[in-house]
């Protein structure tokens, strides 16, 4: 199972308000931009991770996961089912909490191994529809 309700509200509201996109940038057009702005309106703490680093809705964007210098509760991730594996990697590696692949994101290996490592996990779901959705 991909995501479960109970999973996704403990990620929603429980697990921490530091959330790292990965694939955000500054180009409005694309779904990271909109999803990183939905989850501002509900508090949380949107860090851009890009390879240009860019700086979005006002806060410092960094290349890479192990580049940001403060911990981060869950990473959300907005790149293609081929990359994504290596980013939930990348997420136990730095300590984060939970890990989300967004929409058509899924690799069933690595939700094994995030769960195995003792994150939390949702894979094909979308953290502003759910927040919508709870209310």
């Amino acid at each position: 199972m991909y995501a479960d309700t109970e999973t996704i509200r403990r990620i929603l509201r429980d697990t921490g308000d530091t959330w790292a996109v990965v694939g955000l940038s500054d180009n409005r057009h694309r779904a990271a931009y909109g999803v990183a702005e939905v989850l501002r309106r509900h508090g949380k703490r949107v860090v851009p991770v890009h390879p240009k680093a860019e700086t979005v809705h006002g806060e410092q964007g960094y290349a890479s996961l192990a580049d940001i210098p403060f911990p981060v509760d869950v990473v959300d991730v907005f790149v293609n089912s081929d990359l994504a594996g290596r980013i939930a990697d990348e997420a136990v590696a730095i300590g984060a909490k939970a890990v989300w692949f967004q929409l058509g994101v899924i690799d069933e290996d690595a939700l094994r191994r995030t769960r195995e490592a003792g994150l939390d996990m949702v894979m094909d779901r979308c953290p502003a529809i759910e927040l919508a959705s709870a209310g």
